[in-house]
């Protein structure tokens, strides 16, 4: 993201369903895969989570954690509360710059669903590095995000995901156009990637990095 940031309230309401229309399944999927293995986590991080969804399955599956959330955007803020209206007691929501954000609390457990994609490299090497100090021992950090496959799905997918950041730019005023590494700061902040699981050919991937 750039000094002007993007405005992700204008694709709140829809959101869902331009995920289904893109991506079907797949992206819901993708960010619960690793959820059962969650379940020994008390206090999690949560960074742009957009409509909640996976907060709500987290609260849910896992009665004794609490939860920070933080985001950009109040409506997707607000669309995420309604969600967890249940579990609302155990649940803090933060509308501010993720990028700028220091837990309250001594996260074991940090979630980023497509959220490290919004940012540029030098940014996710800030954030890895500023929030890495607060975590627990052993914190885990949950990563689902777009790649690009070598192979002959190489070019494709980069022209799948460069439409991608073209649709967001144009409907969100997202400036970011490439995807960042996210594995060499998590590997520099101390993190050991310990599960990952990849669908859509290799296109998608959600990993389970440990502290």
């Amino acid at each position: 993201m750039s000094a002007r940031l993007p405005d992700f309230d204008r694709i709140a309401r829809p959101y869902r369903w331009l995920e289904y229309l893109t991506m079907g399944p797949l992206l819901e999927r993708t960010r619960n895969h690793h959820l059962a293995r969650l379940e020994g986590c008390s206090q999690a991080l949560i960074l742009g989570d957009g409509d909640g969804r996976f907060t709500a399955r987290l609260l849910a599956s896992c009665p004794q954690l609490r939860a920070e959330a933080v985001d950009l955007s109040g409506a997707m803020l607000a669309l995420l509360r309604q969600r967890c209206v249940p579990e609302a007691a155990r649940l803090e929501t933060h509308q501010t710059d993720a990028r700028s954000y220091t837990p309250r609390t001594r996260p074991d457990l940090v979630v980023t669903h497509f959220f490290l994609d919004c940012l540029t490299h030098p940014e996710v090497e800030a954030l890895a590095a500023r929030l890495t100090p607060p975590l627990a021992p052993g914190a885990l950090w949950l990563v689902s995000d777009f790649r690009i496959p070598d192979g002959p799905l190489h070019w494709p997918a980069r022209i799948y995901v460069r439409l991608l950041y073209l649709a967001f730019w144009l409907l969100t005023g997202l400036r970011t156009a490439h995807l960042p590494d996210h594995a060499s700061p998590l590997r520099r902040c101390g993190f050991t990637l310990v599960a990952e699981h990849r669908s859509l050919l290799g296109i998608l991937t959600s990993q389970l990095w440990q502290r």
